[in-house]
């Protein structure tokens, strides 16, 4: 009908009904990927992308970006934002490594996606655990932010650093990793818990006196637009980021092979595989946001190095390591494969590169397991357990 859009769910491609009609308009759709599809008054075959997200202001607005990027490549497709909040976003009285559960900010964006609720959802690719539920999988890391993490002072100590905040000064941070790392390297400071979305942990350093400095993601905060609040970048030698930190990824459904071939153009091919490196190393060692691992990688003339560490809780006992491998994929033709590496599908890297990534990160891991790193990592869980 001329002036109207026809909307139509696709809830089961094996309906020959939905199959004759699709037929009758000329429109075409993949056999494995159920999807929203519209024909507009001008007689053009549009989509509706659903994407989901947690509701939190920077979830909100690394989600937009995503949307822009899909949209600038896509612009006949039509995207409806999906916020909920998840169980991370719910419990902010407890530490997140005390919590127990290993998809805090994933589970129900998950849950959407498997309910066919979503097609897509936007993620802090830290958040998400090394090994997905069946059926899903990472289509796009994007360019990666910085990956460091920031210090933000108490407006009354501008201009002072953590070396030279007075002593017993106490830091805000909600990560095992972190304090471990600082806890080491600054030995006159005093770690504590904060928890709550960006918005909520500045706000309570700023109108309290519990805190002389938090310590946050600088990635975060670049994309919030506040990047005047951070007062120092921690490099590596102070502290080490966490897996994934700085990225964002977006997961989908694997059998949906157009979703994946529309997101799959997002990739940043550096990003992918320093992300897959870190991310095997993290599996490979078992470990989470409950026991204290750090990374750093880097690219340069096509060799991938990655540095790796685990600390105890107080970081008084650690164990760090560094290896690199080449990922320059040479004079090799390869061609698209289904195959996923630590999660993450790209058939634009490649595959050469990707699997030399994943055995960086294994064979990395298994140095540090060869010289007591499970040990390390078992005390440093039983102890955060049983605090």
């Amino acid at each position: 009908m001329l002036g109207r859009t026809l909307i139509l769910r696709i809830l089961s491609v094996r309906d020959r009904h939905i199959h004759r009609l699709l037929k009758l308009r000329n429109w075409r759709l993949c056999p494995r990927c159920p999807t929203v599809v519209f024909k507009d008054g001008n007689g053009t075959v549009n989509r509706v992308i659903r994407m989901g997200t947690r509701k939190s202001q920077l979830a909100r607005i690394q989600t937009d970006y995503v949307a822009e990027k899909l949209k600038t490549l896509y612009p006949d497709v039509h995207l409806e934002i999906v916020a909920m909040s998840t169980i991370g976003d719910k419990i902010l009285d407890t530490a997140l490594s005390k919590i127990g559960e290993k998809s805090l900010f994933t589970k129900e964006l998950e849950n959407a996606l498997e309910r066919n609720e979503v097609d897509l959802v936007v993620h802090s690719l830290k958040d998400l655990p090394t090994t997905l539920p069946n059926g899903f999988t990472i289509g796009a890391v994007l360019q990666r932010e910085s990956p460091h993490d920031a210090v933000v002072l108490h407006p009354k100590n501008s201009g002072l650093t953590l070396d030279t905040l007075p002593d017993g000064s106490v830091i805000g941070t909600s990560s095992l990793r972190r304090a471990a790392q600082l806890k080491k390297r600054f030995p006159h400071l005093e770690f504590k818990d904060i928890r709550g979305n960006l918005n909520t942990r500045l706000k309570k350093l700023d109108e309290k006196e519990d805190y002389a400095a938090i310590i946050l993601a600088a990635a975060g905060l670049k994309r919030m637009g506040w990047e005047a609040r951070v007062s120092q970048v921690l490099g590596p030698e102070d502290c080490m980021y966490a897996v994934g930190q700085g990225a964002l990824a977006v997961e989908v459904r694997a059998r949906d092979c157009d979703i994946l071939e529309m997101v799959s153009t997002l990739h940043h091919s550096e990003t992918v595989l320093r992300c897959i490196a870190e991310r095997a190393f993290l599996r490979r060692l078992e470990g989470g946001c409950s026991v204290p691992v750090a990374v750093n990688t880097e690219v340069k003339d096509s060799v991938l190095s990655l540095t790796g560490a685990v600390y105890s809780l107080d970081g008084a006992d650690s164990l760090k390591e560094a290896m690199e491998t080449s990922v320059d994929p040479g004079n090799k033709l390869e061609s698209a494969a289904d195959i996923q590496h630590v999660g993450v599908t790209a058939h634009n890297v490649p595959q050469c590169a990707q699997v030399a990534a994943e055995k960086l990160g294994v064979d990395l891991a298994n140095l540090l397991l060869s010289k007591g790193a499970m040990e390390i990592l078992t005390t440093a869980r039983k102890l955060n357990d049983a605090r």
